[in-house]
């Protein structure tokens, strides 16, 4: 389906020089996004990342973001970032993964530009809230994505912080 992808946001974008004012200007405004996250912890070995994404494309799961990485011993924690959770949770359910509770991060999308990533980090640390975890990507079509995680404790803050709808 045109639009739905990794980190697509159902529109596309042309970036020429003509969009910008001044050199340093920033063609249009970051979107900056609440996100609803959660993770399961499946065995690291090949194969095991690849049928969780295909049973949340056999049920038509959009997801927004998805980082996978090492954790404890053999296992490795993949992080689930969709649009709709409950539907996450019932293809869990049916295939008996164990979810961890819902999380919350923020997912910003933008103009791919030197320092995109740089000046939201920059906001945060201004207000001494230090960042837990960030994954940044360019996305093509000078377009990029970011998701970022602060502490429970900073999240209020950091909607704020970051301007987060």
């Amino acid at each position: 389906m045109p639009g739905r992808g990794i980190l697509g946001s159902g529109r596309s974008s042309c970036q020429t020089e003509s969009f910008f004012h001044r050199e340093w200007s920033w063609p249009m405004a970051d979107r900056v996004r609440k996100i609803n996250y959660c993770y399961l912890t499946v065995s690291n070995r090949p194969g095991h990342a690849a049928k969780v994404m295909d049973e949340l494309r056999k049920a038509d799961i959009n997801l927004l973001a998805f980082s996978a990485f090492p954790a404890k011993a053999g296992k490795s924690q993949l992080d689930l970032v969709a649009d709709k959770m409950a539907g996450v949770r019932s293809v869990a359910k049916k295939n008996g993964w164990r979810l961890s509770k819902v999380k919350k991060g923020f997912l910003v999308q933008g103009s791919d530009k030197v320092g995109a990533v740089s000046r939201h980090i920059q906001k945060l640390g201004d207000r001494k809230i230090n960042v837990t975890a960030a994954d940044a990507v360019a996305a093509g079509s000078g377009r990029y994505g970011m998701i970022l995680w602060v502490k429970p404790k900073d999240y209020a803050r950091a909607t704020r912080a970051l301007g987060a709808r």
